[in-house]
């Protein structure tokens, strides 16, 4: 089944699907423990940061070898890819969807961009992903203004024909300092503009009452990284500054338990089900 139909089939039914982030052999590991163990699909991403650090050819092969052998329904995605030519380049070694943000461009620029991945993207059946909006990544301010406006939403979807759309609703990438407060009156009128499937970044540290009203009101996808590198990486540490193995073998797999803890939780919460 191809992504753009796993999402028609969940927003029928109101229901959304995660899109977690993995680094290492790892983390991938316990993503993919937690998703068979609550029999549920799973959108593997990689960034352009963790294709310069595993390999593209390496990272995808490791992916798709992986879900085989753990019999997970899922699909592999490019995450925040800044531009044509890093998504051409994930479409040719096998990519499920591609997610193009130019978001930080003018609108009639990010339109431009996106429009002709989209383009290129039909050639292989992949989704498409953008992003529309201000939502905040690392090290920026979290505070500036800049929600998706619904008829900005509808121009854009008209314009790029794309098939999912991550929209700025009150999150951001990263931890927050506060507990976020989501614009569900706003993520309901672009729902209401729109025909496509609705994206939340900056899923980490989003209280689980929150993504499932935010499910109700039309998101599908929604995205978790943060908290996977600090779970594991907090467990790491902790592991370490009490004995002194040197065999990673032995060290790696009570962080990777803590992902599989943390992924199992966030499935539960997508699923959605009341």
């Amino acid at each position: 089944m191809k992504l753009q139909e796993k999402f028609i089939e969940l927003r029928n039914k109101r229901q959304g699907i995660l899109g977690t982030n993995f680094y290492n052999f790892e983390t991938l590991k316990g993503v993919l423990f937690a998703a068979k163990a609550t029999e549920q699909p799973i959108i593997l991403q990689l960034t352009k940061s963790s294709i310069n650090y595993m390999g593209l050819k390496a990272a995808f092969n490791l992916a798709k070898s992986m879900l085989d052998d753990h019999g997970v329904e899922g699909w592999i995605h490019l995450d925040h890819g800044d531009s044509y030519e890093l998504a051409a380049q994930c479409l040719d070694v096998g990519f499920d969807s591609v997610m193009i943000d130019a978001s930080e461009q003018p609108l009639n620029d990010n339109i431009a961009i996106t429009s002709k991945v989209v383009k290129l993207a039909k050639n292989y059946g992949a989704n498409v992903e953008a992003e529309l909006g201000y939502i905040a990544k690392l090290g920026q301010d979290k505070d500036e203004n800049g929600f998706t406006q619904p008829e900005d939403a509808k121009q854009f979807v008209e314009s790029t024909g794309i098939d999912a759309l991550a929209v700025a609703i009150g999150t951001a990438h990263g931890f927050y300092d506060k507990t976020p407060k989501l614009d569900l009156k706003r993520l309901s009128d672009i729902a209401s503009a729109t025909d496509v499937t609705l994206v939340l970044h900056g899923g980490s540290g989003i209280p689980g009452e929150s993504l499932r009203q935010a499910i109700d009101r039309g998101i599908c996808k929604i995205n978790l990284a943060t908290e996977i590198k600090n779970i594991f990486m907090q467990t790491l540490k902790t592991k370490l500054a009490t004995n002194e193995e040197i065999d990673l073998r032995k060290v790696f797999p009570t962080a990777t338990d803590q992902v599989v803890k943390l992924v199992m939780g966030k499935l539960e919460i997508v699923r959605n089900i009341k």
